[in-house]
């Protein structure tokens, strides 16, 4: 049998402290705040300063909701997303919102990879190309050769490492009273500008491989474990399993907001106030806070760059992957041999070289992450639109259809999204 379940004796071992019961949440939330992401937040704190602080307030239940929801599909059918809709959609929807899928993620992996490469050479002065390949490589090489419930232990940990935009503020001067009324009051400016970078921390912060992502690694989590199953089979389970799931995706979308509210608040503290208000770069935001900040906080948000690539490229990735097996119908997982998954880490490995790829094309950074950002918001509306119908749908579902908490939240997030997208064209 391909799939490599561990036995029972392992099962009665497992840990339950809170932080063994965090899993597809945290890292799906640490994986938000990707290379791409932090050039997002840096340019928004670079251009708006402290009044930009609230959005990551306002995200977070909205991230929140949606994550739950499409986990909780995961959970209780015992499929992804991309089955789900194949399933009950038809081949005609899935179809091209898994060709949609797997070209915003090429495109948001190209951009991380030249990140990494570009903050690799900052560090050690070797050559950014270098290192794009050789962090290319061992991202690969790690999911296709490591089972998954080791890996997702590795993710955990690496998630860690984010907390260096944290110890970024102890290095520069803030002004707290400014930051205190950009966080409580929203201070929201009617001018091109504003509502372009509004538009964009949406876009970066509510992106639709999160949503296959969580959902197919709740589907994991089934699979690797004997004691788990489809909650639709076992309802028993479902108190339980609902309860981690809620907890995990809540701390999880904090962790990333929080995060990301860092590394606005550190963009502003130093950038904003010294007039530089235009970064294009996570590796540009590195560089420019080191005159300004220090060489310790130049490294501490060089490595947080390195650390967040090396954890957002599976995810990135492997969404791809799951999407294109579950719509194509051929069986693949992360925790399945290369021998008995060939397609599926086939297509895993190929979007991630494609990625590399982009770095020697005359495709520069900046329109990676423009085009990037374009199909993440092309894509997002329709998807979460079609995940907040099946999540209400009692034949998909069964008596497990989401409570009306999740149910406002996930279309408020659905709504916010969709009016985001009409802005973005409006101001094209």
């Amino acid at each position: 049998m391909a799939l490599k379940r561990r036995n029972k004796l392992d099962l009665g071992k497992r840990s339950t402290t809170f932080w063994e019961t965090l899993g597809p949440g945290i890292v799906t939330g640490a994986a938000d705040d990707d290379p791409s992401g932090v050039a997002t937040y840096s340019q928004a704190g670079a251009q708006i300063g402290t009044p930009i602080l609230w959005t990551m307030l306002l995200t977070w239940p909205l991230m929140s909701g949606i994550q739950y929801v499409s986990a909780q599909i995961g959970r209780v059918t015992g499929r992804g997303l991309a089955a789900n809709i194949r399933k009950y959609y038809g081949a005609k929807l899935a179809y091209p919102i898994m060709i949609l899928l797997f070209a915003a993620n090429i495109f948001n992996l190209g951009a991380d990879i030249g990140a990494m490469g570009a903050a690799a050479n900052l560090v050690t002065g070797g050559i950014a190309h270098f290192w794009a390949i050789a962090f290319t490589l061992l991202s690969v090489g790690l999911q296709i050769f490591i089972p998954y419930h080791r890996y997702a232990r590795i993710l955990k940990w690496l998630t860690f490492v984010l907390f260096a935009y944290v110890g970024v503020i102890f290095f520069v001067r803030i002004p707290w009273q400014e930051v205190l009324r950009g966080t409580l009051i929203p201070d929201v400016q009617w001018n091109k500008s504003y509502v372009t970078t509004f538009v964009a921390l949406l876009g970066t912060t509510i992106s639709p491989y999160l949503f296959f992502w969580q959902s197919s690694q709740e589907v994991e989590e089934i699979r690797t474990h004997d004691d788990e199953h489809a909650l639709r089979g076992a309802p028993g389970e479902a108190p339980a399993a609902l309860k981690r799931i809620r907890r995990d995706t809540i701390v999880g979308m904090a962790f990333s907001n929080l995060i990301a509210y860092f590394i606005i608040l550190a963009t502003a503290a130093t950038l904003h106030q010294h007039g530089i208000t235009n970064i294009a770069t996570s590796s540009e935001a590195a560089e420019a806070l080191r005159p300004i900040a220090g060489e310790l906080c130049f490294v501490l948000f060089t490595i947080g760059i390195l650390g967040t690539g090396m954890l957002a490229l599976p995810v990135l990735a492997g969404s791809a992957a799951y999407a294109a097996g579950e719509t194509l119908r051929f069986r693949g997982s992360l925790e399945d041999t290369p021998s008995h998954a060939k397609r599926f880490y086939f297509v895993l490995a190929l979007a991630t070289l494609t990625g590399l790829l982009l770095i020697y094309t005359k495709i520069n950074p900046i329109q990676a992450l423009y085009w990037s950002a374009v199909f993440n918001g092309i894509l997002s509306a329709p998807i979460m639109i079609v995940v907040m119908v099946m999540a209400s749908q009692s034949k998909i579902m069964g008596k497990f259809t989401i409570s009306r908490t999740w149910w406002i939240l996930g279309w408020a997030a659905t709504l916010l999204m969709s009016i985001a997208v009409v802005v973005f064209f409006i101001t094209l």
